[in-house]
């Protein structure tokens, strides 16, 4: 792999911008003749000129402005870098990366990243979607800021990570308004025999469910098991079967998917979760969803 001289790029770049080797030289305390000595070589290195001598003026060839933009961004985020352990601003966006865990409902989601967007400091948002086990492994690699699930990390998993609780909720039971009407009625007794669309067998929610059916003596048609929540309400909007989904968020469930409400569980509790490499919050963005969490969404 071939390196690049760093002390030769930054003497090329002063020269750039100050627009002469004499104030070059000023600035980096350094004689006139090491600078151009160490900007020949450069040029060796590249193999291309970078200067072009107009009377007495340095103008940046082709070649030169190029790398003079290279060198730019290099420098600037050299200087942003240094900024930031100093903890000063940077003027850039708070860049915040956040995994999300398939089973997690994604308007839980947008409830609880939504704080990261009235920061003073402006805050660019990545998300990913994945399973939960992936995505902590991504966060120990430090290539994810939290991950955001359903279920905390438990002691088998060998990552260094701390759980945060966000909060929990009870559960609502959904349908279109035929269903709906249908099984209301005698709740929850009236659920046996419904037709219903459930979060596959590998999730926390799917295992308090069956035990909470089971201990009810309930006995359930399952018609479809998903894995990813939003795909699960749209079969349950086009009226496939009853589904459920946490109390906190059935408002806007019944807005968005235009359905009605049967019953409300609250035995049935979604504990949810922001998992970190810190114990003690510090990213900003993360510290304001945190706190949004309990004290708005949940509280």
């Amino acid at each position: 792999m071939e390196w690049l001289n760093y002390h030769h790029l930054l003497y090329f770049w002063v020269v750039a911008r100050e627009g002469s080797i004499t104030r070059a030289s000023d600035q980096l305390s350094l004689t006139q003749a090491t600078i151009s000595a160490q900007i020949k070589f450069l040029e060796q290195v590249l193999g291309e000129k970078l200067f072009s001598r107009v009377g007495r003026n340095l103008m940046l060839t082709e070649m030169g402005r190029m790398v003079f933009r290279y060198a730019d961004e290099i420098f600037t985020l050299g200087r942003e870098l240094m900024d930031t352990l100093k903890g000063r601003p940077t003027g850039r966006p708070v860049r915040l990366v956040v995994g999300v865990a398939d089973a997690l409902p994604k308007l839980i989601a947008y409830r609880l990243l939504e704080p990261a967007f009235k920061l003073s400091e402006p805050t660019r948002l990545i998300c990913w979607e994945g399973k939960h086990n992936h995505l902590v492994a991504q966060l120990a690699v430090h290539e994810i800021d939290l991950v955001l699930t359903d279920a905390p990390i438990g002691s088998m998993v060998k990552v260094r990570a701390f759980n945060h609780l966000l909060g929990e909720s009870g559960v609502t039971i959904f349908g279109p308004a035929p269903l709906a009407a249908k099984y209301r009625r005698g709740f929850p007794r009236s659920l046996n025999g419904a037709p219903f669309l459930l979060p596959t067998d590998n999730t926390t929610l799917r295992r308090a469910l069956d035990q909470w059916f089971e201990a009810e003596g309930i006995r359930l048609t399952v018609i479809g098991e998903f894995e990813d929540s939003a795909l699960l309400k749209v079969f349950g909007q086009g009226g496939a079967g009853l589904f459920v989904a946490p109390s906190v968020i059935e408002a806007e469930v019944r807005r968005q998917y235009s359905v009605q409400i049967v019953g409300r569980v609250e035995a049935v509790r979604e504990r949810f979760y922001g998992i970190s490499v810190e114990r003690k919050l510090k990213n900003p963005a993360v510290v304001a969803i945190s706190e949004a969490a309990r004290q708005k969404v949940f509280g």
